[in-house]
């Protein structure tokens, strides 16, 4: 796991990625969080797709629902980057197009789109 601190238009990031899957339920997630605010000083997170645990994007496991809801409880913003386009799922576009349209949580393609949208909310 790579956590890189980072500085972008005077608000501060943390750029999350690796090989690795770090987040695998709602405390890993919850940890991954708590890092970022008191080892960085931030509440913004942008994390790469690949280190997030593919039972996420399965809306039925309610993995997605929970890990938001922690976000959210203790005001981290987050933005996930990587490919979308191979999941068929509508339950799963629509969460991802909801998520898109809130302040709080992101589904982007690249890294400098989540860093960007990080800046923006």
């Amino acid at each position: 796991m790579n956590i890189k601190h980072i500085k972008q238009n005077g608000i501060d990031m943390v750029l999350v990625s690796g090989k690795e899957k770090i987040i695998k339920d709602a405390q890993s997630a919850l940890d991954l969080a708590m890092t970022a605010k008191y080892e960085c000083g931030s509440y913004r997170i942008a994390i790469d797709k690949n280190v997030v645990a593919e039972e996420f994007f399965v809306l039925s496991s309610g993995m997605a629902g929970e890990i938001l809801q922690k976000f959210l409880n203790y005001h981290i913003k987050a933005a996930v980057f990587g490919d979308y386009s191979h999941y068929t799922s509508k339950p799963l576009k629509d969460f991802i197009y909801e998520a898109n349209c809130g302040k709080d949580f992101f589904f982007l393609t690249t890294k400098e789109e989540a860093l960007n949208k990080l800046t923006e909310v």
